[in-house]
């Protein structure tokens, strides 16, 4: 288990890598409109976030 887990690390730090290093001028103007978003919305971006991947999750496997 633990090495899966090592392995989806990986892969999350891999994927979110790839959009500022194709991209950072976008990637950082996508930053600054972050910080400008309420905490609420904020919380909510990332609830909906956790809903899909535990829904990908689910029908993947």
């Amino acid at each position: 288990m633990w090495q899966e887990l090592g392995v989806a690390i990986c892969l999350l730090l891999v994927l979110e890598g790839i959009l500022p290093f194709l991209y950072p001028r976008q990637w950082r103007g996508a930053v600054a409109q972050l910080i400008r978003l309420s905490d609420r919305r904020l919380r909510l971006m990332g609830l909906a976030s956790m809903l899909l991947g535990t829904a990908l999750l689910y029908l993947l496997h």
